[in-house]
């Protein structure tokens, strides 16, 4: 687990009030209360981005949900993808071929 502390030396100017939003509008999942917050590695990774596309794109934050659910899309068709890839690979060299012409 990660605490609020550690996330907040890695992200300078990451205040409570800002993070409380994103947890309270359920675009971060924490453990614990206010201040004393812990972070599985993928919620620590979704704040990164959050705050990315705060303060670097500077996306307004009520079009977080919006943006954020886009990228989860995508994030799990390129699991998905990948997954696939991998089934088409353990194909018979004779039908990745078919395929390939097919999709081609």
């Amino acid at each position: 687990m990660i605490t609020f502390e550690t996330i907040k030396l890695e992200i300078h100017g990451l205040e409570g009030e800002e993070l409380d939003r994103w947890i309270g509008a359920e675009l971060v999942r924490a453990e614990g209360g206010f201040g004393a917050w812990r972070f599985q590695e993928i919620d620590a990774a979704r704040i990164r981005l959050i705050w990315a596309l705060r303060h670097e794109l500077e996306v307004e934050e009520r079009s977080l949900p919006v943006v954020l659910s886009l990228l989860d899309q995508v994030y799990d068709l390129r699991r998905r993808m990948g997954r696939l890839n991998g089934a088409l690979g353990d194909l018979p060299a004779e039908v990745r071929a078919r395929l390939g012409a097919i999709l081609g």
